[in-house]
């Protein structure tokens, strides 16, 4: 049975490269006919900022996406958040200080900060706690039994460190990246519990989070790839060699420079959100932009993260989440980094913009139109129609009122640069009597508007360019929007008709 799951630490916003790592698991177990579960794993009670854990599901409530088993939709292998487990590490913890495959270490701040800056004096390759190390520092290997009683006894604080044994090979097989050999002189003693809260670190909670919830295969990012020698080493040591599960370690998502992994800071810089959501800090109270409020679509979003570090082969770009699905694979994934390209992400975006309905793009745009529009507001069916007129024209839907804002209101100033270019002395004239030859008009379909435009211009031997510029000018107040007979239909002839008296009374 394949089970995956999705295991972050509520100590922030959920970066969208957790977000990918999500959807990879995902799009895995979904495939397989398997079971996709979230965990939280908060045993680092110092990073824990609140409103994190709401945020996260929130986030993946708003992608479509749904946890098979959560924290908050149940299940049978709960709890599951860390904090709430803490009486099930413990017996493993005491399992390896039998073994003697973990030690006691009661070494201060202080005293932890003197090893390093000794290590570092003496030009020490490596400045960890290690085999090499150890023998110099307070823990169980360099005291006597009674002496570690005592200290137990009196509540003398303390940290269980598993304890490595120098010049062994390590071997991590990994499904992206094949296999990857670690000699055991390279890690360090990790710290697997502390008895200031009494809970597990990252490193214990997860092996034993994974053996007791059967997860059959951990795919995560790039970042914990060093990490995974000492989960091996965890997996022999604990005896579950044979259901350790099968590690998949997904390339970065980089800067969209391609140097170095990408940041909120990139975002703020570049104005694009590196977040699900909008965020606020609870203590500084900063906030910062989400894809959700920066008018992205959630499928477009799934779309985006779904090929950084992905694709099935062909040169297909947009996919469902059905085809997702159905065509990823972890031996299509790239070992190497991803970068965000912006543009690409705003070019997704707005494939997604054009499939979406005029109906449901009526309804988002809606909002947008009663915050900026005086009058006239127009009746449902012909919102419906300005936005068909320039959908092709915008990114988000946000972006609609700037390319319709002159169907709503007139415009009060007139582009200086199509003026100097476009406006002779003979305009007011022409544009008057165009104007007078509208006012006669009954019928103001945008068809015979385009019959009556061509007529008057031929009839009279007017350069076409320049009496459509200058009238668009009158419309518009600038060299943009679509086609001009729909302009004039859409607002009508009253309208059009005192636009271009008003634009030749005030160029």
């Amino acid at each position: 049975m394949i089970r995956v799951r999705f295991a972050p630490s509520p100590t922030g916003p959920l970066h969208i490269g957790g977000v990918r790592t999500a959807l990879y698991n995902y799009f895995f177990a979904k495939q397989n006919g398997g079971d996709f579960v979230l965990r939280i794993e908060d045993t680092d009670s110092s990073r824990f900022v609140p409103g994190s854990e709401e945020y996260i599901i929130e986030s993946f409530k708003w992608l479509g996406i749904k946890f098979d088993e959560g924290p908050h939709v149940g299940g049978n292998y709960g709890p599951y958040r860390q904090s709430e487990r803490r009486e099930i590490y413990r017996k493993y913890v005491d399992e390896l200080l039998a073994k003697g495959l973990a030690y006691y270490a009661f070494d201060t701040p202080e005293e932890l900060d003197a090893m390093r800056a000794r290590l570092e004096a003496e030009k020490a390759p490596s400045l960890q706690y290690d085999s090499s190390t150890r023998l110099a520092m307070r823990n169980s290997l360099t005291m006597s039994r009674d002496e570690v009683k005592f200290r137990l006894d009196g509540g003398e604080q303390y940290v269980v460190r598993i304890k490595i044994e120098p010049n062994q090979t390590v071997v991590v097989n990994d499904l992206i990246r094949g296999e990857v050999a670690v000699n055991s002189s390279l890690l360090d003693d990790k710290v697997l519990w502390k008895s200031v809260d009494g809970l597990p670190t990252y490193h214990l909670a997860n092996i034993v989070d994974d053996r007791k919830m059967k997860i059959s295969h951990v795919i995560r990012g790039e970042e914990w790839l060093p990490s995974a020698p000492l989960h091996v080493l965890l997996y022999h040591y604990l005896g579950w060699e044979d259901t350790m599960p099968k590690f998949a370690h997904l390339p970065l998502l980089l800067k969209p420079d391609g140097n170095g992994k990408l940041s909120k800071r990139d975002g703020d810089r570049l104005g694009f959100p590196v977040f699900p959501l909008e965020w606020t800090d609870p203590k500084t109270l900063e906030t910062s932009c989400g894809f959700r409020e920066m008018g992205y679509f959630s499928e477009a979003v799934i779309n985006i993260l779904a090929l950084l570090g992905w694709n099935d082969g062909t040169e297909q770009e947009i996919f469902s989440i059905n085809e997702l699905i159905e065509k990823f694979s972890l031996d299509r994934v790239s070992k190497h980094g991803a970068k965000f390209d912006v543009q690409k992400s705003a070019w997704f975006n707005h494939q997604y913009l054009l499939k979406s309905s005029t109906e449901m793009l009526t309804d988002l745009f809606t909002p947008f139109m009663h915050a900026n529009a005086a009058v006239p507001i127009f009746e449902r069916k012909t919102l419906e129609k300005i936005i068909d007129l320039v959908k092709e024209r915008v990114n988000f839907v946000h972006e609609i009122w700037g390319q319709s804002h002159f169907f709503f209101i007139a415009p009060t100033i007139y582009d200086e640069t199509v003026v100097k270019k476009r406006w002779t002395p003979e305009t007011p004239d022409i544009l008057t009597k165009f104007a007078d030859l509208l006012e006669k008009e009954s019928d103001f379909s945008s068809e015979n508007l385009e019959k009556i435009t061509t007529d008057f211009i031929k009839t009279n031997n007017y350069n076409m360019g320049q009496v459509m510029n200058c009238l668009r000018l009158c419309l518009v107040g600038a060299a943009m929007g679509p086609h001009l007979n729909d302009i004039m239909a859409i607002i009508g002839k009253n309208e059009t008709v005192q636009r271009i008296r008003t634009a030749v009374s005030t160029i």
